[in-house]
């Protein structure tokens, strides 16, 4: 399908979203072309590579953190926010045919520069302050849901937050909605995984979040959802580049009772 085909026909989808979408997606307009821009990603200790031709697989969790001279090309989407730009149309099909099964799929949330990544981070450790959690826990348990500034996969335009049009709290409730269901089976198919599940906080370090999903590419996607296990898991089992650092030192505070975050205002359908 060629490019003005492409844009006429998503158009069409975007223009009826708009309409029974909630205001916070109603930033949402007609899709354009990305626009590519080279922007250089945080300046930190370098992560385990497995070379220029698998980007796709590039590892950033709490103890593997962006590479040090790290660079992307951006593609921009209706609504300013961006991503890789080698994942936008993989991610433009996932999401395309996601509406074509009547649903609303709205991207909340992608790339994010180092010092959007540290205000986000400085705001939860404030707020875990606040709800009480000891002093020698507030980090750790800050980190559990919002990245420290350089593990974040956000930084690497490959990762997205994705939430329904009707429901946009960032809560486990998220998972019940259509939009999740459809997309936690057939994300696969487009290159991208759900990179934070419930059952495999141990390894990630993460909380479970079931709307924040990462390209890994369609092949990688494929046994991942096929053998059920998590990106640490499939890069141990591909190489030794991926050594997991115990996950205990991320996961040891308890949970704190109204994490659930809002997604932003002027979230988009891409």
């Amino acid at each position: 399908m060629n490019i003005r085909k492409k844009i006429l026909t998503r158009c069409g989808a975007l223009l009826t979203a708009v309409l029974v979408l909630a205001p916070t997606a109603l930033a949402a307009e007609a899709e354009i072309p990305y626009i590519p821009q080279t922007v250089p990603a945080a300046q930190l200790a370098p992560a385990d590579q497995r070379g220029q031709e698998d980007w796709q697989l590039l590892l950033v969790n709490p103890w593997h953190t962006v590479p040090e001279g790290y660079e992307i090309k951006l593609a921009t989407l209706s609504n300013g926010l961006q991503v890789d730009e080698r994942i936008y149309d993989d991610l433009d099909d996932m999401l395309s045919d996601c509406r074509e099964a009547d649903l609303n799929p709205i991207v909340c949330s992608a790339y994010r520069t180092e010092a959007t990544q540290t205000r986000l981070y400085r705001n939860k450790v404030a707020r875990v302050r606040a709800s009480g959690v000891p002093e020698d826990r507030v980090e750790a348990e800050a980190a559990r849901w919002v990245a420290k500034p350089g593990t974040s996969e956000h930084q690497t335009g490959l990762a997205l937050d994705i939430v329904a049009a009707g429901y946009q709290i960032l809560d486990e409730e998220q998972e019940d909605t259509a939009e999740q269901k459809w997309l936690m089976e057939n994300s696969w198919k487009y290159g991208f995984i759900l990179r934070y599940p419930s059952e495999k906080s141990d390894i990630t370090g993460i909380g479970y979040e079931p709307w924040h999903y990462r390209y890994v590419g369609k092949a990688a996607a494929a046994d991942i959802y096929r053998t059920g296990v998590c990106l640490e898991e499939y890069l141990s089992q591909e190489g030794p580049e991926a050594e997991l650092a115990p996950a205990q030192t991320i996961w040891q505070a308890a949970p704190v009772s109204g994490s659930m975050e809002t997604a932003p205002q002027g979230a988009a359908a891409i």
